[in-house]
Protein backbone atom coordinates (compact mmCIF):
# COMPACT_ATOMS: atom_id res chain seq x y z
CA UNK A 1 0.00 0.00 0.00
CA UNK A 2 1.25 3.56 -1.05
CA UNK A 3 2.49 5.78 1.92
CA UNK A 4 3.47 9.12 0.84
CA UNK A 5 7.48 10.18 1.27
CA UNK A 6 6.90 12.94 2.92
CA UNK A 7 10.00 13.59 4.03
CA UNK A 8 12.09 12.97 0.81
CA UNK A 9 9.48 15.43 -0.89
CA UNK A 10 10.48 17.44 2.10
CA UNK A 11 13.75 17.35 1.50
CA UNK A 12 13.53 17.82 -2.67
CA UNK A 13 11.55 21.12 -1.96
CA UNK A 14 13.32 22.68 0.50
CA UNK A 15 16.54 21.80 -0.41
CA UNK A 16 17.28 21.27 -4.39
CA UNK A 17 14.67 23.75 -5.59
CA UNK A 18 15.66 26.85 -3.69
CA UNK A 19 12.33 26.92 -1.52
CA UNK A 20 13.56 26.89 1.64
CA UNK A 21 15.98 30.00 1.03
CA UNK A 22 12.81 32.07 -0.36
CA UNK A 23 10.42 30.69 2.45
CA UNK A 24 13.46 32.50 5.27
CA UNK A 25 13.45 35.38 2.60
CA UNK A 26 9.96 36.16 3.44
CA UNK A 27 9.27 35.66 -0.55
CA UNK A 28 6.65 32.70 -0.34
CA UNK A 29 3.82 35.09 1.09
CA UNK A 30 2.21 33.19 4.16
CA UNK A 31 4.26 30.00 3.28
CA UNK A 32 6.39 28.56 6.63
CA UNK A 33 8.53 26.15 7.56
CA UNK A 34 6.09 25.06 10.59
CA UNK A 35 3.10 25.44 7.71
CA UNK A 36 4.66 23.48 5.03
CA UNK A 37 5.24 20.80 7.48
CA UNK A 38 2.09 20.79 8.43
CA UNK A 39 0.34 20.81 4.93
CA UNK A 40 2.52 18.31 3.67
CA UNK A 41 1.48 15.87 6.57
CA UNK A 42 -1.77 16.45 6.39
CA UNK A 43 -2.08 15.92 2.61
CA UNK A 44 -0.47 12.96 2.74
CA UNK A 45 -2.10 11.21 5.21
CA UNK A 46 -5.18 11.57 3.06
CA UNK A 47 -3.53 10.73 0.09
CA UNK A 48 -2.38 7.40 1.78
CA UNK A 49 -5.24 6.46 3.70
CA UNK A 50 -8.09 7.64 1.53
CA UNK A 51 -7.51 8.09 -2.17
CA UNK A 52 -4.82 4.71 -2.57
CA UNK A 53 -7.58 2.62 -1.23
CA UNK A 54 -9.83 3.53 -3.49
CA UNK A 55 -7.88 3.25 -6.82
CA UNK A 56 -8.13 -0.90 -7.04
CA UNK A 57 -11.83 -0.68 -6.90
CA UNK A 58 -12.17 2.64 -9.20
CA UNK A 59 -9.94 0.76 -11.25
CA UNK A 60 -12.04 -2.71 -11.56
CA UNK A 61 -15.52 -0.78 -11.84
CA UNK A 62 -15.18 2.28 -14.25
CA UNK A 63 -16.47 5.39 -14.30
CA UNK A 64 -20.09 4.16 -16.38
CA UNK A 65 -22.17 6.00 -19.19
CA UNK A 66 -26.14 5.54 -19.36
CA UNK A 67 -27.67 8.09 -21.44
CA UNK A 68 -25.70 10.90 -21.02
CA UNK A 69 -25.22 10.52 -17.39
CA UNK A 70 -21.81 9.28 -16.03
CA UNK A 71 -22.06 7.47 -12.62
CA UNK A 72 -18.36 7.56 -10.58
CA UNK A 73 -17.36 4.19 -8.68
CA UNK A 74 -18.29 3.38 -5.59
CA UNK A 75 -17.22 5.87 -2.80
CA UNK A 76 -15.27 8.45 -5.36
CA UNK A 77 -18.20 10.96 -5.44
CA UNK A 78 -17.91 11.27 -1.14
CA UNK A 79 -13.82 10.99 -1.60
CA UNK A 80 -13.81 13.77 -3.54
CA UNK A 81 -16.40 16.21 -1.36
CA UNK A 82 -14.15 15.53 1.48
CA UNK A 83 -10.94 16.64 -0.52
CA UNK A 84 -13.04 19.81 -1.48
CA UNK A 85 -13.60 20.39 2.09
CA UNK A 86 -10.64 20.05 3.15
CA UNK A 87 -9.33 23.28 0.98
CA UNK A 88 -7.00 21.09 -1.50
CA UNK A 89 -8.36 22.14 -4.67
CA UNK A 90 -7.97 25.82 -3.25
CA UNK A 91 -3.94 25.82 -2.19
CA UNK A 92 -3.30 28.02 -4.92
CA UNK A 93 -6.26 30.02 -5.98
CA UNK A 94 -6.56 33.61 -6.07
CA UNK A 95 -7.60 34.63 -2.06
CA UNK A 96 -10.36 36.93 -3.28
CA UNK A 97 -12.23 33.95 -4.60
CA UNK A 98 -11.62 31.92 -1.12
CA UNK A 99 -8.49 30.63 -2.67
CA UNK A 100 -5.35 30.09 -0.02
CA UNK A 101 -2.67 31.77 -2.44
CA UNK A 102 -0.07 29.45 -1.83
CA UNK A 103 3.05 29.00 -4.29
CA UNK A 104 2.97 26.26 -7.20
CA UNK A 105 5.57 24.45 -5.56
CA UNK A 106 3.62 23.25 -2.76
CA UNK A 107 0.75 22.11 -4.95
CA UNK A 108 2.52 20.04 -7.19
CA UNK A 109 3.98 18.53 -4.29
CA UNK A 110 0.82 18.00 -3.11
CA UNK A 111 -0.72 16.66 -6.50
CA UNK A 112 2.20 13.97 -6.23
CA UNK A 113 0.57 12.66 -3.29
CA UNK A 114 -2.90 12.38 -4.91
CA UNK A 115 -1.72 11.11 -8.00
CA UNK A 116 0.39 8.53 -6.42
CA UNK A 117 -2.97 7.34 -4.34
CA UNK A 118 -4.71 7.28 -8.01
CA UNK A 119 -4.24 8.95 -11.41
CA UNK A 120 -7.40 8.58 -12.18
CA UNK A 121 -8.56 11.09 -9.32
CA UNK A 122 -5.43 13.17 -9.21
CA UNK A 123 -5.92 14.26 -13.19
CA UNK A 124 -10.00 15.66 -12.27
CA UNK A 125 -8.46 18.49 -10.20
CA UNK A 126 -5.51 19.53 -12.73
CA UNK A 127 -8.18 20.51 -15.23
CA UNK A 128 -10.05 22.68 -12.67
CA UNK A 129 -6.96 24.09 -11.36
CA UNK A 130 -6.15 25.02 -14.93
CA UNK A 131 -9.32 26.38 -15.83
CA UNK A 132 -9.27 28.87 -13.00
CA UNK A 133 -5.87 29.82 -13.66
CA UNK A 134 -7.19 30.58 -17.34
CA UNK A 135 -9.99 32.58 -16.04
CA UNK A 136 -8.44 34.43 -13.54
CA UNK A 137 -5.84 35.74 -15.89
CA UNK A 138 -8.44 36.42 -18.87
CA UNK A 139 -11.90 36.47 -18.51
CA UNK A 140 -13.96 39.00 -17.87
CA UNK A 141 -15.00 40.90 -13.94
CA UNK A 142 -18.26 39.55 -14.67
CA UNK A 143 -17.32 35.72 -15.37
CA UNK A 144 -14.96 35.83 -12.49
CA UNK A 145 -17.57 36.80 -9.81
CA UNK A 146 -20.30 34.59 -11.29
CA UNK A 147 -17.78 31.26 -11.19
CA UNK A 148 -14.45 31.66 -9.46
CA UNK A 149 -15.72 31.28 -6.20
CA UNK A 150 -16.92 28.13 -7.06
CA UNK A 151 -14.13 26.48 -9.15
CA UNK A 152 -11.31 27.52 -6.22
CA UNK A 153 -13.56 25.69 -3.61
CA UNK A 154 -14.08 22.64 -5.69
CA UNK A 155 -17.20 23.23 -5.26
CA UNK A 156 -17.53 22.41 -8.88
CA UNK A 157 -14.85 21.25 -11.65
CA UNK A 158 -13.34 22.35 -14.76
CA UNK A 159 -13.16 21.37 -18.07
CA UNK A 160 -10.40 21.63 -21.27
CA UNK A 161 -11.74 21.61 -24.37
CA UNK A 162 -9.56 21.45 -27.56
CA UNK A 163 -9.54 18.14 -29.21
CA UNK A 164 -12.08 16.98 -32.11
CA UNK A 165 -11.51 13.98 -34.46
CA UNK A 166 -10.13 15.80 -36.75
CA UNK A 167 -8.19 18.17 -34.91
CA UNK A 168 -5.59 16.67 -32.05
CA UNK A 169 -2.11 17.85 -32.03
CA UNK A 170 -2.85 20.47 -35.17
CA UNK A 171 -5.35 23.03 -34.24
CA UNK A 172 -5.81 24.92 -37.35
CA UNK A 173 -8.33 22.03 -38.46
CA UNK A 174 -10.50 23.05 -35.41
CA UNK A 175 -14.19 23.75 -36.30
CA UNK A 176 -16.72 24.20 -33.42
CA UNK A 177 -18.20 27.20 -34.16
CA UNK A 178 -19.95 29.82 -31.84
CA UNK A 179 -22.44 32.29 -32.95
CA UNK A 180 -23.31 35.51 -31.30
CA UNK A 181 -26.43 35.76 -29.73
CA UNK A 182 -26.46 39.48 -29.76
CA UNK A 183 -26.81 39.97 -25.83
CA UNK A 184 -23.00 39.40 -25.29
CA UNK A 185 -23.82 35.58 -24.90
CA UNK A 186 -22.97 33.00 -28.10
CA UNK A 187 -24.28 29.78 -28.97
CA UNK A 188 -21.54 26.89 -29.12
CA UNK A 189 -21.82 24.23 -32.05
CA UNK A 190 -19.79 21.02 -32.53
CA UNK A 191 -18.00 18.01 -31.08
CA UNK A 192 -15.35 17.88 -28.48
CA UNK A 193 -13.18 14.51 -28.22
CA UNK A 194 -10.93 12.55 -24.99
CA UNK A 195 -12.23 15.47 -22.74
CA UNK A 196 -11.12 14.37 -19.25
CA UNK A 197 -14.27 14.17 -16.57
CA UNK A 198 -16.11 16.02 -19.49
CA UNK A 199 -19.37 14.77 -17.14
CA UNK A 200 -19.64 13.63 -13.49
CA UNK A 201 -22.16 12.86 -10.69
CA UNK A 202 -19.42 14.42 -7.90
CA UNK A 203 -20.44 17.79 -8.55
CA UNK A 204 -23.57 20.07 -9.31
CA UNK A 205 -22.08 22.23 -12.00
CA UNK A 206 -18.95 21.41 -14.97
CA UNK A 207 -17.44 24.78 -16.17
CA UNK A 208 -16.39 23.78 -19.74
CA UNK A 209 -13.43 25.98 -21.35
CA UNK A 210 -14.12 25.40 -24.95
CA UNK A 211 -11.77 26.39 -28.12
CA UNK A 212 -14.43 27.54 -30.99
CA UNK A 213 -14.09 29.84 -34.17
CA UNK A 214 -16.38 32.76 -34.53
CA UNK A 215 -18.05 33.26 -37.80
CA UNK A 216 -15.27 36.05 -39.16
CA UNK A 217 -12.49 34.44 -37.91
CA UNK A 218 -9.25 34.36 -39.42
CA UNK A 219 -8.59 30.64 -40.75
CA UNK A 220 -6.05 29.15 -38.73
CA UNK A 221 -4.55 29.40 -34.82
CA UNK A 222 -5.50 32.78 -35.62
CA UNK A 223 -9.30 32.30 -35.50
CA UNK A 224 -9.53 30.32 -32.36
CA UNK A 225 -11.30 31.93 -29.34
CA UNK A 226 -12.00 31.00 -25.89
CA UNK A 227 -15.68 30.13 -24.64
CA UNK A 228 -17.08 29.05 -20.97
CA UNK A 229 -19.75 26.85 -21.18
CA UNK A 230 -21.36 25.87 -17.96
CA UNK A 231 -23.37 22.15 -17.85
CA UNK A 232 -25.75 24.21 -16.02
CA UNK A 233 -26.94 27.74 -15.97
CA UNK A 234 -25.65 30.05 -13.25
CA UNK A 235 -28.19 32.94 -11.87
CA UNK A 236 -27.08 36.15 -11.33
CA UNK A 237 -27.31 35.38 -7.29
CA UNK A 238 -25.13 32.49 -7.98
CA UNK A 239 -27.43 29.59 -7.94
CA UNK A 240 -28.03 26.78 -10.31
CA UNK A 241 -30.64 27.51 -13.41
CA UNK A 242 -31.51 25.13 -16.43
CA UNK A 243 -29.31 22.53 -18.13
CA UNK A 244 -27.15 24.28 -21.11
CA UNK A 245 -27.48 22.48 -24.72
CA UNK A 246 -23.82 20.26 -23.99
CA UNK A 247 -23.72 16.63 -22.85
CA UNK A 248 -21.82 13.48 -22.76
CA UNK A 249 -22.06 10.93 -25.99
CA UNK A 250 -19.86 8.55 -25.19
CA UNK A 251 -17.12 7.21 -22.50
CA UNK A 252 -13.88 5.53 -23.92
CA UNK A 253 -12.81 2.49 -22.96
CA UNK A 254 -9.46 3.08 -22.02
CA UNK A 255 -5.48 1.22 -21.41
CA UNK A 256 -5.72 2.51 -17.43
CA UNK A 257 -7.24 5.25 -15.46
CA UNK A 258 -10.78 3.80 -15.81
CA UNK A 259 -11.99 5.85 -12.99
CA UNK A 260 -11.57 8.82 -15.22
CA UNK A 261 -14.39 9.54 -17.67
CA UNK A 262 -12.64 10.53 -20.83
CA UNK A 263 -16.16 11.99 -22.75
CA UNK A 264 -17.23 12.71 -26.42
CA UNK A 265 -18.83 16.20 -25.47
CA UNK A 266 -21.54 17.63 -27.86
CA UNK A 267 -22.62 21.28 -28.13
CA UNK A 268 -25.54 22.38 -29.47
CA UNK A 269 -27.42 19.38 -31.20
CA UNK A 270 -30.82 20.99 -29.21
CA UNK A 271 -30.88 18.03 -26.82
CA UNK A 272 -30.98 20.66 -24.24
CA UNK A 273 -32.86 23.73 -24.29
CA UNK A 274 -35.48 25.96 -26.54
CA UNK A 275 -33.31 25.62 -29.47
CA UNK A 276 -30.12 24.23 -30.49
CA UNK A 277 -26.58 25.75 -29.74
CA UNK A 278 -24.89 25.30 -26.00
CA UNK A 279 -24.68 29.26 -24.55
CA UNK A 280 -20.98 30.59 -23.69
CA UNK A 281 -19.59 33.22 -22.92
CA UNK A 282 -16.04 34.89 -24.07
CA UNK A 283 -13.07 34.45 -22.35
CA UNK A 284 -10.09 37.35 -23.21
CA UNK A 285 -9.99 38.59 -26.76
CA UNK A 286 -11.83 36.91 -30.03
CA UNK A 287 -9.21 34.65 -31.71
CA UNK A 288 -6.80 34.77 -28.99
CA UNK A 289 -8.45 31.55 -27.29
CA UNK A 290 -5.33 29.54 -27.77
CA UNK A 291 -3.30 31.99 -26.20
CA UNK A 292 -5.53 31.65 -23.00
CA UNK A 293 -5.77 28.21 -23.07
CA UNK A 294 -1.90 28.01 -23.51
CA UNK A 295 -2.39 29.80 -19.31
CA UNK A 296 -4.29 26.63 -18.33
CA UNK A 297 -2.11 24.12 -20.77
CA UNK A 298 1.20 25.09 -19.38
CA UNK A 299 0.83 24.83 -15.74
CA UNK A 300 -1.08 21.70 -16.56
CA UNK A 301 1.70 20.05 -18.36
CA UNK A 302 3.67 20.43 -15.05
CA UNK A 303 1.06 18.66 -13.19
CA UNK A 304 1.28 16.12 -16.01
CA UNK A 305 5.16 15.89 -15.41
CA UNK A 306 4.29 14.92 -11.72
CA UNK A 307 1.89 12.43 -12.49
CA UNK A 308 4.38 10.23 -14.01
CA UNK A 309 6.47 10.93 -10.79
CA UNK A 310 3.30 9.90 -8.76
CA UNK A 311 3.20 6.97 -10.39
CA UNK A 312 6.89 6.09 -10.54
CA UNK A 313 6.86 6.63 -6.54
CA UNK A 314 3.74 4.17 -6.07
CA UNK A 315 5.35 1.42 -8.54
CA UNK A 316 9.13 1.73 -6.56
CA UNK A 317 7.25 1.33 -3.29
CA UNK A 318 5.35 -1.07 -4.91
CA UNK A 319 7.97 -3.48 -6.03
CA UNK A 320 10.30 -2.85 -3.05
CA UNK A 321 7.90 -4.03 -0.87
CA UNK A 322 7.03 -7.58 -2.69
CA UNK A 323 11.12 -7.75 -3.24
CA UNK A 324 11.79 -8.17 0.95
CA UNK A 325 8.72 -10.77 1.23
CA UNK A 326 9.87 -12.96 -2.24
CA UNK A 327 11.94 -15.73 -1.59
CA UNK A 328 13.61 -17.15 -4.23
CA UNK A 329 17.30 -19.12 -5.08
CA UNK A 330 20.15 -18.48 -3.17
CA UNK A 331 22.11 -15.30 -2.85
CA UNK A 332 26.07 -14.47 -2.00
CA UNK A 333 23.98 -11.62 0.58
CA UNK A 334 22.23 -14.09 2.40
CA UNK A 335 23.68 -15.98 4.79
CA UNK A 336 20.26 -17.51 6.30
CA UNK A 337 18.43 -20.69 5.85
CA UNK A 338 16.68 -21.47 2.82
CA UNK A 339 15.82 -18.89 0.19
CA UNK A 340 16.59 -15.48 -0.43
CA UNK A 341 14.57 -12.17 -0.42
CA UNK A 342 14.91 -11.44 -3.85
CA UNK A 343 15.45 -7.73 -2.87
CA UNK A 344 19.38 -9.56 -2.15
CA UNK A 345 19.82 -10.54 -5.83
CA UNK A 346 22.14 -8.20 -7.04
CA UNK A 347 20.25 -7.89 -10.33
CA UNK A 348 17.03 -6.84 -8.73
CA UNK A 349 19.23 -4.28 -6.85
CA UNK A 350 19.97 -2.91 -9.51
CA UNK A 351 16.49 -2.36 -10.87
CA UNK A 352 15.22 -1.40 -7.42
CA UNK A 353 17.75 1.39 -7.37
CA UNK A 354 16.93 2.53 -10.95
CA UNK A 355 13.64 2.82 -10.11
CA UNK A 356 14.51 4.83 -6.87
CA UNK A 357 17.25 6.81 -8.58
CA UNK A 358 15.10 7.94 -11.87
CA UNK A 359 11.88 9.18 -9.23
CA UNK A 360 13.68 11.17 -7.31
CA UNK A 361 15.68 12.68 -10.24
CA UNK A 362 12.39 13.30 -12.00
CA UNK A 363 10.84 14.61 -8.72
CA UNK A 364 13.97 17.46 -8.54
CA UNK A 365 12.96 18.38 -11.94
CA UNK A 366 9.28 19.06 -11.71
CA UNK A 367 9.71 20.76 -8.19
CA UNK A 368 12.41 23.06 -9.70
CA UNK A 369 9.74 24.18 -12.68
CA UNK A 370 7.13 24.43 -10.16
CA UNK A 371 9.30 27.04 -8.21
CA UNK A 372 10.79 28.73 -11.38
CA UNK A 373 7.02 29.28 -12.01
CA UNK A 374 6.50 30.56 -8.66
CA UNK A 375 9.19 32.69 -9.28
CA UNK A 376 8.45 33.77 -12.81
CA UNK A 377 5.47 35.62 -11.96
CA UNK A 378 7.60 38.84 -10.82
CA UNK A 379 11.06 37.92 -12.68
CA UNK A 380 11.36 37.83 -16.26
CA UNK A 381 14.27 35.08 -16.01
CA UNK A 382 12.19 32.70 -13.84
CA UNK A 383 9.53 32.96 -15.91
CA UNK A 384 12.34 31.96 -18.71
CA UNK A 385 13.59 29.03 -16.67
CA UNK A 386 9.85 27.91 -16.04
CA UNK A 387 9.66 27.69 -20.14
CA UNK A 388 12.58 25.76 -20.51
CA UNK A 389 12.09 23.03 -17.84
CA UNK A 390 8.34 22.65 -18.55
CA UNK A 391 8.33 20.57 -21.43
CA UNK A 392 11.60 18.53 -19.89
CA UNK A 393 9.46 18.02 -16.60
CA UNK A 394 6.38 16.68 -19.02
CA UNK A 395 8.24 14.80 -20.90
CA UNK A 396 11.22 13.04 -19.11
CA UNK A 397 8.86 12.60 -16.05
CA UNK A 398 6.25 10.71 -17.79
CA UNK A 399 8.52 8.96 -19.77
CA UNK A 400 10.06 7.52 -16.17
CA UNK A 401 6.77 7.18 -14.79
CA UNK A 402 6.37 4.03 -18.03
CA UNK A 403 9.57 2.53 -17.22
CA UNK A 404 9.34 2.52 -13.48
CA UNK A 405 6.22 1.19 -13.97
CA UNK A 406 7.28 -1.36 -15.92
CA UNK A 407 10.68 -1.93 -14.02
CA UNK A 408 8.25 -2.42 -10.82
CA UNK A 409 6.18 -5.46 -13.20
CA UNK A 410 9.58 -7.00 -13.58
CA UNK A 411 10.42 -6.86 -10.53
CA UNK A 412 7.11 -8.99 -9.47
CA UNK A 413 7.66 -11.51 -12.13
CA UNK A 414 4.68 -13.42 -13.00
CA UNK A 415 3.27 -11.83 -10.43
CA UNK A 416 3.49 -8.43 -11.83
CA UNK A 417 1.67 -9.61 -14.74
CA UNK A 418 -1.27 -10.79 -13.35
CA UNK A 419 -3.93 -7.86 -12.01
CA UNK A 420 -3.96 -9.58 -8.27
CA UNK A 421 -0.90 -7.52 -7.50
CA UNK A 422 -1.91 -4.10 -8.64
CA UNK A 423 1.73 -3.63 -10.04
CA UNK A 424 -0.06 -3.64 -13.85
CA UNK A 425 -2.95 -1.24 -12.97
CA UNK A 426 0.21 1.06 -12.58
CA UNK A 427 1.92 0.54 -16.16
CA UNK A 428 -1.69 0.54 -17.86
CA UNK A 429 -2.27 4.32 -15.95
CA UNK A 430 1.11 5.73 -16.42
CA UNK A 431 0.44 5.11 -20.36
CA UNK A 432 -1.52 8.02 -20.56
CA UNK A 433 0.68 10.55 -19.45
CA UNK A 434 3.33 10.40 -21.80
CA UNK A 435 0.57 11.24 -24.15
CA UNK A 436 -2.14 14.07 -22.97
CA UNK A 437 -1.40 17.54 -22.87
CA UNK A 438 1.29 17.80 -25.70
CA UNK A 439 2.31 14.35 -26.54
CA UNK A 440 5.80 13.99 -25.33
CA UNK A 441 7.63 14.27 -28.68
CA UNK A 442 5.93 17.78 -29.00
CA UNK A 443 7.69 18.63 -26.05
CA UNK A 444 10.75 17.77 -27.33
CA UNK A 445 10.36 19.60 -30.40
CA UNK A 446 9.49 22.74 -28.37
CA UNK A 447 12.54 22.47 -26.03
CA UNK A 448 14.55 22.36 -29.12
CA UNK A 449 12.85 24.81 -31.26
CA UNK A 450 11.60 27.39 -28.97
CA UNK A 451 12.78 27.03 -25.87
CA UNK A 452 16.84 26.54 -26.43
CA UNK A 453 16.48 30.14 -28.57
CA UNK A 454 15.03 31.91 -25.72
CA UNK A 455 16.97 34.83 -24.54
CA UNK A 456 19.53 34.37 -27.63
CA UNK A 457 20.18 30.72 -26.06
CA UNK A 458 21.34 32.97 -22.41
CA UNK A 459 18.41 30.62 -20.52
CA UNK A 460 19.64 27.46 -21.25
CA UNK A 461 23.07 28.61 -20.85
CA UNK A 462 22.25 29.98 -17.49
CA UNK A 463 20.79 26.99 -16.56
CA UNK A 464 24.04 24.44 -17.51
CA UNK A 465 25.86 26.94 -15.15
CA UNK A 466 24.31 26.29 -12.49
CA UNK A 467 24.18 22.74 -12.63
CA UNK A 468 28.28 22.85 -13.90
CA UNK A 469 28.25 24.65 -10.08
CA UNK A 470 26.56 21.77 -7.95
CA UNK A 471 29.55 19.75 -9.99
CA UNK A 472 32.60 22.13 -9.03
CA UNK A 473 30.86 22.30 -4.92
CA UNK A 474 31.03 18.01 -5.17
CA UNK A 475 34.90 18.15 -6.43
CA UNK A 476 35.46 20.62 -3.74
CA UNK A 477 35.03 18.31 -1.10
CA UNK A 478 37.97 15.84 -2.26
CA UNK A 479 37.23 12.67 -1.49
CA UNK A 480 37.21 9.83 -3.41
CA UNK A 481 33.48 9.34 -4.35
CA UNK A 482 33.01 12.66 -4.67
CA UNK A 483 35.45 13.37 -7.12
CA UNK A 484 34.71 10.39 -9.43
CA UNK A 485 30.64 11.65 -9.01
CA UNK A 486 32.15 15.19 -10.53
CA UNK A 487 34.08 13.47 -12.98
CA UNK A 488 30.79 11.92 -14.08
CA UNK A 489 28.49 15.08 -13.51
CA UNK A 490 30.88 16.82 -15.63
CA UNK A 491 31.43 14.29 -18.72
CA UNK A 492 26.86 14.52 -18.86
CA UNK A 493 27.49 18.54 -19.04
CA UNK A 494 29.63 18.34 -21.44
CA UNK A 495 27.77 15.90 -23.34
CA UNK A 496 24.51 18.68 -23.08
CA UNK A 497 26.71 21.78 -24.12
CA UNK A 498 28.17 20.03 -26.97
CA UNK A 499 24.35 18.75 -28.29
CA UNK A 500 22.93 21.81 -27.45
CA UNK A 501 25.44 23.64 -29.11
CA UNK A 502 24.80 21.34 -32.42
CA UNK A 503 21.19 21.64 -31.84
CA UNK A 504 21.58 25.61 -32.29
CA UNK A 505 23.67 25.73 -35.18
CA UNK A 506 22.01 23.37 -36.93
CA UNK A 507 18.86 26.02 -36.61
CA UNK A 508 20.61 28.54 -37.52
CA UNK A 509 21.69 26.80 -40.62
CA UNK A 510 18.27 25.74 -41.19
CA UNK A 511 18.72 22.44 -41.01
CA UNK A 512 15.15 21.85 -39.44
CA UNK A 513 14.57 18.04 -39.98
CA UNK A 514 17.99 17.17 -38.32
CA UNK A 515 17.06 19.70 -35.12
CA UNK A 516 13.74 17.44 -34.75
CA UNK A 517 15.09 14.06 -35.40
CA UNK A 518 17.44 14.62 -32.34
CA UNK A 519 14.55 16.72 -30.57
CA UNK A 520 13.67 13.23 -27.96
CA UNK A 521 17.31 12.03 -28.03
CA UNK A 522 18.24 15.81 -26.16
CA UNK A 523 15.49 16.05 -24.17
CA UNK A 524 16.58 12.64 -22.61
CA UNK A 525 19.77 14.08 -22.41
CA UNK A 526 18.82 17.09 -20.71
CA UNK A 527 16.65 14.98 -18.00
CA UNK A 528 19.39 12.46 -17.08
CA UNK A 529 21.68 15.19 -16.82
CA UNK A 530 20.26 17.45 -14.43
CA UNK A 531 18.97 14.59 -12.78
CA UNK A 532 22.45 13.60 -11.82
CA UNK A 533 23.34 16.82 -10.92
CA UNK A 534 20.35 17.44 -8.64
CA UNK A 535 20.90 13.87 -6.92
CA UNK A 536 24.51 14.78 -6.30
CA UNK A 537 22.81 18.31 -4.70
CA UNK A 538 20.50 16.06 -2.46
CA UNK A 539 24.02 14.02 -1.50
CA UNK A 540 25.38 17.90 -0.04
CA UNK A 541 22.77 19.08 1.24
CA UNK A 542 21.56 16.33 3.09
CA UNK A 543 21.42 15.57 6.65
CA UNK A 544 24.29 14.00 8.59
CA UNK A 545 22.39 10.71 9.45
CA UNK A 546 21.66 10.36 5.47
CA UNK A 547 24.50 11.93 3.56
CA UNK A 548 25.83 8.26 3.11
CA UNK A 549 23.10 6.85 0.84
CA UNK A 550 22.59 9.80 -0.54
CA UNK A 551 25.68 9.88 -1.78
CA UNK A 552 25.46 6.61 -2.98
CA UNK A 553 22.56 7.18 -4.78
CA UNK A 554 23.69 9.63 -6.46
CA UNK A 555 26.45 7.81 -6.94
CA UNK A 556 24.45 4.79 -8.61
CA UNK A 557 22.69 7.02 -10.75
CA UNK A 558 25.82 9.03 -12.43
CA UNK A 559 27.83 5.36 -12.95
CA UNK A 560 24.50 3.10 -14.21
CA UNK A 561 22.36 5.56 -15.32
CA UNK A 562 23.47 8.95 -16.45
CA UNK A 563 26.69 7.40 -18.64
CA UNK A 564 23.83 7.17 -21.25
CA UNK A 565 24.33 10.91 -22.14
CA UNK A 566 27.44 10.25 -24.26
CA UNK A 567 25.07 7.62 -26.51
CA UNK A 568 22.55 10.02 -26.81
CA UNK A 569 25.07 12.73 -27.85
CA UNK A 570 26.08 10.62 -30.53
CA UNK A 571 22.34 9.98 -31.94
CA UNK A 572 21.67 13.93 -31.76
CA UNK A 573 24.63 14.62 -34.27
CA UNK A 574 24.78 11.48 -35.87
CA UNK A 575 21.62 9.92 -36.07
CA UNK A 576 19.86 12.38 -38.23
CA UNK A 577 21.05 11.48 -41.98
CA UNK A 578 20.03 7.71 -41.19
CA UNK A 579 16.78 8.16 -39.43
CA UNK A 580 15.76 10.35 -42.02
CA UNK A 581 17.23 8.21 -45.12
CA UNK A 582 15.53 4.79 -43.45
CA UNK A 583 12.05 6.98 -43.31
CA UNK A 584 11.61 6.68 -46.82
CA UNK A 585 10.61 3.10 -46.68
CA UNK A 586 7.43 4.35 -44.19
CA UNK A 587 5.91 6.64 -46.56
CA UNK A 588 2.91 4.85 -48.46
CA UNK A 589 1.01 7.48 -49.46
Amino acid sequence: MYRAPVSEISHTLRNLTGLGDAMRAGDMGELSDDLLDAILEEGGKFASDEVAPLSKPGDEHGAVLDDGVVTMPKGWGDLYRRWAEGGWNALTGPEEFGGQGLPMSLQTAAFEMWNSGSLAFGIGPTLTIGAIEALNAHASDDLKAKYLRQLVSGAWTGTMNLTEPQAGSDLNALKSRAEPVGDGSYRIFGQKIFITYGEHDMTDNIIHLVLARLPDAPAGQRGISLFLVPKFHVSDDGTIGPRNDVYCSGVEHKLGIHASPTCTMIYGDGKFGDEPGAIGWLVGEENRGLACMFTMMNNARLLVGIQGVAVAEAAYQHALAYANERKQGKSPQHTGEGMAPIVLHPDVQRTLLTMKAMTQAARAISYNCAFAIDKGETDAAWKSRAGLLTPVTKAFSTDIGVEVASLGIQVHGGMGYVEETGAAQLLRDARIAPIYEGTNGIQAIDLVTRKLPLDGGEAVDIYINELGAISTEIRSKNERWMVSLADALDSALEDLTTSKDWLLAQLESGETSHVLAGATPFLRLFGLTAGGCYLAKSALTASAGEAESRTALASFFAFNLMSETAALRAVIEGGAPSTLHAAESLITA
